[in-house]
């Protein structure tokens, strides 16, 4: 009995335990049960939901996950921000073609990949994303064009000095484009550095600096100077100047060539030149106009910084306009190898300048004519060289390596030209077979026959000195108007009398680029040689005397007035053709 009491109390708790478990689920299915919805009461237990075990407490996270969530959560603000604005309707910008359809990239951001990276904790590291707007690929119309590495346009980086760099917030890029910008850029650095090029960043100045410099030392190695080395960093970041050296016989004639385009601007070269260097000798009786025509060809992009003159020997130096503050004033002066002539036909015209802290000498000369007479052409030399008192004024930027009886050893670089009149050591009969073979650019066989050649190789003339290879024909004595060669009755041996010669301090300061003859200016009997070099510059000091940008402003006006005139005849004329009519009569 006993036994059987026992069972059935554990029958009942068990069925109490049963009822009240049943009681509880009925209970908690009606709390979660919407109510909107009523369902029809069930009398199968197995509908009854089964309770669930109570759900482990969530592990802290790290610091580092602490720090992913958060900016998960912020992250998600501003993308649902950004988003809004993207999607506005009202949005007046944005255009009903440029935006995809977002719900592809939604369904692709609601299932994570294989790809997606999860943190320790299991968080995800980016937020899933179920709305994005993503703009179309866009294409090119044409190819672009790849762009130069060497291209001379990147020259300028407007770079800003260590000490400015508290200005920066203050500075602010100019709209306008300058006038040398790029017609095709490639998709690569050199891109991007001739688009910063083409923009304008004044360096500012404190009020403290300009009121403490001196101006008149700078420091040792030039880095704080106005002409130093963060100043030509900005404006020659290769440190190299392009030069332009010409010179020309004119036979004393006033007649002057119809264009000079071909003589100054050569059309196989791509960039014009920052200076041009031009000596003339025997030139024409009207200075003046030839002065004119060359500010006529070079265009307003260029000033006359100096001219001079010696008799007829004529010296001119333009350089571009925006590079005019980094020169010094210019010094000349002149040697008459004839003393006993009144009219200075023979002799030398100097002209000296510092640019940046790179000294520079041009000398122009006319030497003794005559076939045989070489050592007095080497007499005529050595009292250029001694003669010549350069510098005055401007310091000697080494005067530990200056010569005192020699001009050429005052200054960095040296370029010496003009109608020197060496001859070639051979009859007119030789060298007509030679020229007959039409040699092209191989000169060798002539180049054997050179008097200066010769001299220069045994040390007698031009010590230092050194002088391209020479790919053109004789420029020495041409009929007047044609390509002929003397067909006079003295049938004088065509010659290389007319040349350019260089001359550094330091070697491999000189590079050079072109040396070649205009064949195309018939109007005297020698034909113009001129000469490309790249010349490395170098840092300057404070001690040197400025020009102040000082230039012939008369001139510059002639020169830009007759360009304009020149190119409204030009239109006028090509406006008159096109107006003008034929009439025929069979």
């Amino acid at each position: 009995m006993a036994t059987a009491d026992v069972m059935m109390a554990d029958s009942g708790v068990a069925l109490s335990r049963e009822q009240e478990l049943s009681d509880w689920t009925d209970k908690r299915q009606d709390e979660v049960r919407p109510p909107h919805r009523d369902p029809a009461p069930s009398n199968n237990p197995t509908n009854h939901l089964v309770p669930k075990p109570p759900s482990r407490p969530k592990p802290r996270l790290r610091k580092l996950e602490r720090a992913f969530s958060l900016d998960d959560q912020s992250w998600r603000r501003r993308f649902k921000t950004s988003q809004g604005s993207l999607t506005d309707p009202n949005e007046s910008g944005s255009s009903t073609g440029s935006l995809q359809d977002t719900s592809i990239i939604g369904d692709l951001a609601a299932e994570p990949s294989e790809d997606t990276h999860l943190l320790p904790g299991g968080a995800s590291r980016f937020p899933k994303i179920s709305h994005l707007s993503c703009l179309t690929h866009t294409k090119p119309l044409q190819l672009l064009s790849q762009l130069e590495t060497n291209a001379r346009t990147l020259r300028t980086t407007n770079r800003m000095e260590p000490d400015y760099r508290d200005y920066k917030q203050r500075l602010h890029h100019s709209s306008s484009l300058s006038d040398t910008r790029l017609n095709g850029a490639g998709c690569n650095c050199c891109a991007n550095d001739s688009m910063r090029s083409t923009y304008s960043v004044l360096t500012p100045l404190r009020s403290k600096d300009v009121r403490s410099r001196s101006y008149l030392e700078g420091s040792l190695l030039a880095s704080g100077a106005l002409l130093g080395a963060d100043e030509l960093h900005r404006y020659f970041p290769d440190r190299q100047l392009r030069v332009f050296i010409a010179t020309w016989n004119m036979q004393g004639r006033k007649e002057l060539p119809e264009s000079l385009d071909d003589f100054l601007l050569p059309p196989d070269d791509d960039f014009a030149q920052d200076l041009y260097v031009i000596g003339v000798q025997e030139g024409s009786p009207e200075r003046r106009e030839w002065e004119i025509r060359l500010q006529e060809t070079l265009g307003p992009h260029y000033v006359l910084l100096h001219s001079s003159a010696h008799g007829v020997l004529y010296l001119s130096v333009f350089i571009r306009r925006d590079l005019i503050w980094f020169c010094s004033e210019v010094e000349y002066a002149t040697v008459t190898t004839r003393i006993i002539s009144q009219i200075k036909t023979k002799g030398a015209l100097g002209a000296s300048f510092t640019f940046f802290g790179t000294s520079f000498l041009f000398i122009t000369s006319h030497f003794t004519s005559g076939d045989g007479k070489v050592s007095e052409r080497i007499l005529d030399y050595k009292k250029i060289v001694e003669g010549l008192a350069l510098p005055r004024n401007i310091p000697d930027t080494n005067p530990y390596r200056s010569n005192p009886v020699d001009v050429t050893c005052r200054f960095d670089e040296v370029f010496w030209f003009g109608d020197f009149n060496f001859r070639l050591n051979k009859d007119r009969t030789g060298v007509n077979s030679i020229l007959q073979r039409k040699p092209g650019t191989d000169m060798a066989r002539l180049l054997k026959y050179d008097q200066l050649i010769k001299e220069m190789g045994d040390g007698s003339i031009f010590k230092g000195f050194e002088e391209s290879t020479i790919q053109f024909l004789p420029t020495y004595k041409f009929d007047i108007g044609c390509d002929e060669y003397d067909t006079t009755s003295k049938q004088r041996t065509p010659s290389y009398t007319d040349r350019v010669v260089y001359k550094s301090r330091n070697k491999g300061d000189i590079r050079v680029l072109k040396y070649a003859a205009c064949s195309l200016v018939k109007t005297s009997d020698h034909r113009p040689v001129f000469g490309l070099f790249e010349v490395r510059i170098r840092p300057g000091r404070d001690n040197i005397p400025l020009a102040a940008g000082l230039f012939d402003r008369e001139l510059y006006l002639l020169g830009i007035k007759r360009r304009i005139s020149r190119e409204l005849q030009r239109r006028q004329a090509i406006k008159n053709h096109k107006n003008s009519s034929v009439c025929t009569i069979s």
